[in-house]
């Protein structure tokens, strides 16, 4: 049914209660990053584990590349899934993605071959690529403008709680063999399909104008939201970091074992830190503001790092890196809504999936490259101080891409 007019704004600091459909997408957050996180994690160490301990013995190199295109596969269709949703709705496209994303892992618990493995995770990616700028844009229409910020915080928060309780549930599951694990972090998807089935109305956008993926073209055409988006691979790129970088150093010091701690401090926080400081941001900030400081914050963490020696100075720094990312996906997705026009919000949401598939990609290259011409050159600083160096440069992008904008509902905080 079509969706009904937003309703008049009510105070920044009103109380956010949330409604049926947004616990649903909250709890379905929940669950798919729980499975994920159950699953993927453990590929690496079955299908390239030693044969001694039980894995297959595959080259690391094979595994990488089918997880690397899964991600791709992903975040590729990611642009066009946001479009189709406008066509849609956001309600069948996440239901479709869920079945997919459970078919591509309950097949994994299958494979034998390297080919079989890559047809698995691609249909897994398939999946992915469905469910992401939908959800997004469930998220928006089920929730009034002033409040979007902080839902988009509730499904992040949630999301990081699935980050924390996937890798321990399928570290136990994996006793029991991979294909066990597997198959019931595919379940999981089939569970977050049926919570949304029943709380997720059928919500359709606003009537357009636009026809097929002409909302794409309009959110390219976009020069304000063009730059917010291509700005904001710079960010991408420190984000990733945490996997590339980071975690390199932080073995450097502490051994293998220090990824746990490394993790957990990072999920944790979010865990514990995002809502209210959200809520001190609303408070304080504009959201474009909040997102300019927040960025900074990353990069500032990372060039930290450069005078780092001890692996409880590096938990330090990622404390703080924590900070800054745990900002900053609430106020990119709530500026992000608040660019689109009525019709076009799951457009305007695929569309920003270009910044985080570029940035990604370029930071996992860029992040390994950095260590190891720093090594080569004895400059151990080179990565840290090349990666605060874009972090200055994409705070004074979003500066520029942000400036002489007139957001109806950005009163939070000092103008």
């Amino acid at each position: 049914m079509p969706a009904s007019p937003s309703p008049p704004p009510h105070p920044v600091n009103s109380p956010l209660r949330p409604s049926a459909a947004q616990l649903g997408l909250i709890a379905a957050n929940f669950l798919m990053w729980g499975g994920f996180f159950a699953v993927i994690p453990l590929v690496t160490v079955h299908f390239s584990g030693p044969t001694s301990s039980g894995g297959l013995g595959w080259p690391a190199a094979t595994v990488g590349l089918v997880l690397g295109l899964r991600q791709l596969t992903q975040q590729g269709l990611t642009v066009f899934g946001g479009a189709w949703a406008d066509r849609v709705g956001p309600r069948p496209l996440i239901l479709a993605g869920c079945v997919l994303r459970c078919a591509g892992f309950a097949w994994m618990g299958f494979a034998e071959t390297p080919g079989v493995l890559l047809s698995a995770a691609l249909l897994a990616g398939v999946g992915g690529g469905l469910f992401d700028a939908p959800k997004s844009a469930a998220i928006t229409a089920v929730t009034r403008p002033e409040h979007r910020t902080r839902m988009f915080g509730l499904t992040s928060i949630s999301g990081n709680l699935g980050m924390v309780t996937g890798p321990l549930i399928g570290a136990a599951l994996l006793g029991l063999g991979f294909r066990t694990a597997a198959l019931c972090a595919a379940s999981v998807y089939l569970l977050a399909a049926v919570v949304l089935g029943a709380t997720l109305p059928r919500l359709r956008p606003a009537g357009s104008k636009v026809s097929g993926f002409g909302g794409l073209r309009t959110a390219a055409l976009d020069r304000h939201f063009r730059r917010f988006t291509l700005v904001l691979i710079g960010y991408f790129i420190l984000s990733t970091q945490i996997n590339v970088a980071v975690t390199l150093k932080a073995i450097s010091l502490a051994g293998p074992g220090a990824t746990a701690p490394l993790y957990g401090l990072s999920a944790g926080l979010a865990v514990a830190l995002q809502y209210p400081l959200l809520r001190l941001a609303e408070r304080t900030l504009p959201t474009r503001a909040a997102l300019m400081v927040a960025v900074g914050l990353v990069g500032l963490s990372l060039g930290l790092m450069a005078l780092v020696t001890t692996f409880p100075a590096l938990l330090a720094c990622v404390a703080l890196y924590s900070l800054g990312t745990m900002l900053v996906y609430p106020t990119q997705q709530t500026l992000t809504a608040r660019f689109a026009p009525p019709g076009l919000v799951g457009s305007y949401f695929g569309f920003s999936a270009i910044s985080l598939g570029v940035g990604g990609a370029l930071g996992s290259v860029l992040g390994g490259t950095l260590v190891d011409a720093g090594a080569r050159l004895g400059l151990g600083a080179l990565p840290w101080l090349t990666l605060a160096g874009i972090g200055v440069l994409t705070v004074l992008g979003l500066r520029w891409a942000l400036r002489g904008l007139e957001f109806g509902d950005d009163e939070g905080g000092n103008q």
